[in-house]
């Protein structure tokens, strides 16, 4: 009896997974949950247990291969009684820790062209270049896809040593670390087109076609110095890379700050905090009253809690709060859901929850997912206000700013006095494809009245 290995369904918006590093071999025996392979999501990093004890008959799905949800990924055959107990179980190596390379600082090298585009088609929840007129499909994952396409690389120059040729992730690494060293790699076959050979391309032909528009700008060549640490990105890191990129070049970005006087609601944290956390269990901090000021300025503004879908604009019914959590690998933004029903208490017991799963590493896709706006709170000391970046396809988010006592003018009696208040600043980015000036400014002074003054029920 056999048992198969699919890529599981890690969230309602995840719907493929790419295979970071199998854990096991085939032949090796396992055990019951025992961790098989590392996935990589858009939402998180993961390890596939065993679904059952037996030993790996087949691998099927290749490390750095993207995958759509419920793909086949290995084969358990399951042994007897007699057999399992003769059998000797491999436990997963840790991995030892990458040491940092020294950098080489290698002359920039003349690529291939990039290929004209191809026409793409889906298939198996992947995608593929369209067939040549003779001769079957060469398929790509979409990370081969993905790489070619930011290093200029014809895919069909490059040999695969996968089922049918395919071209894998360390096919592209191998051509294009020869390319860089300055060898010629060897060329993949080539499809032939009405009975003639396609052409290849020479070095010179590539050094003398025009400049295209976005090639014309080189980074410096990074100069190697003695102490230097060289880091390459996680894929968390190049996820929150292409998502910020995204949002500054799509979304026509508008900030916009408000200065707001939070004594009241520090009082009101003062007066409870010592009952609140008897109660709870934790502390309370001035983030809940934020995110619940926030809330009710979205329910009286609706327009704000909206996403962009295409060339539409969908407004949210339900308000999915996300709150930006910071990671040694980079921001997290879990999201609090549906907290237009939540009072003060329950956004904070929402908010510590989701903490303490990112803390202990516990933090699932679904746990990520849906969020119509964002709330950001990157530390009160020496914050004074900065603008966030959008987190799409929402169309705002608040940033706070540093919490700090200072003199202000203030009325008493009908006179203008000079007053010690506890101030901070609110910064709005706003998309203005969707929120135009009047909307966005009325947005934030409403949330920033409701934070001053604190009627909240603690």
């Amino acid at each position: 009896m056999t048992i198969d290995v699919t890529m599981p369904q890690m969230g309602e918006s995840v719907v493929e997974g790419t295979i970071t590093k199998w854990l096991v071999k085939e032949g090796d025996v396992v055990t019951e949950d025992q961790p098989l392979v590392e996935i990589s999501t858009d939402k998180v990093d993961t390890e596939i247990p065993s679904p059952g004890a037996g030993r790996i008959a087949k691998i099927v799905a290749a490390e750095g291969e993207t995958l759509p949800v419920g793909a086949m990924l290995a084969v358990i055959e399951q042994a007897g009684a007699e057999a399992a107990a003769k059998l000797k179980v491999v436990a997963p190596k840790a991995a030892p820790k990458p040491e940092v390379a020294p950098v080489q600082v290698m002359p920039e090298p003349v690529l291939p062209p990039a290929p004209s585009p191809q026409p793409m088609q889906a298939a198996g929840g992947g995608l593929r270049e369209a067939e040549p007129e003779v001769g079957g499909p060469r398929r790509f994952s979409p990370v081969v896809l993905k790489i070619a396409a930011e290093e200029g690389i014809d895919l069909s120059r490059v040999p695969g040593t996968g089922i049918g040729g395919r071209v894998s992730k360390r096919d592209l690494q191998r051509y294009l670390d020869t390319l860089r060293k300055g060898g010629t790699p060897s060329v993949a076959a080539q499809p032939q087109t009405n009975g003639a050979a396609r052409p290849a391309t020479t070095a010179a032909a590539t050094a003398q076609r025009a400049p295209q528009l976005g090639s014309v700008f080189r980074a410096p060549v990074y100069q190697p110095v003695e102490g230097d640490i060289v880091e390459p990105f996680t894929r968390r890191r190049k996820l929150i890379a292409e998502h910020m990129v995204y949002s500054k070049t799509h979304s026509p970005h508008v900030g916009t700050v408000a200065e707001v006087d939070v004594t009241n609601a520090m009082r009101l944290r003062e007066k409870h905090k010592t009952e609140f956390a008897r109660r709870e269990g934790f502390n309370l901090t001035f983030l809940p009253l934020a995110a619940a000021a926030t809330v009710r300025a979205l329910k009286e503004f609706p327009r704000m809690n909206a996403s962009m879908v295409g060339d539409s604009v969908v407004t949210r019914r339900e308000i999915n709060l996300g709150i930006a959590m910071d990671t040694d690998e980079g921001l997290l933004v879990p999201v609090i859901k549906a907290a237009e029903g939540m009072s003060v208490v329950g956004i904070a017991r929402a908010i510590e929850s989701l903490r303490r799963k990112v803390a202990e590493k516990k933090i699932t896709a679904d746990d990520l997912a849906g969020a119509s706006f964002t709330l950001s709170n990157p530390g009160r000391e020496g914050n004074l206000y900065g603008f966030a970046i959008i987190n799409q396809p929402q169309v705002g988010i608040l940033r706070m700013g540093e919490v700090k006592k200072r003199p202000v003018v203030v009325e008493v009696d009908g006179a203008d006095a000079i007053a010690i208040r506890t101030m901070m600043y609110l910064a709005l980015s706003y998309d203005h494809r969707v929120v135009d000036g009047v909307l966005g400014n009325s947005f934030l002074y409403r949330a920033a009245r409701i934070l001053e003054e604190a009627d909240f029920e603690l």
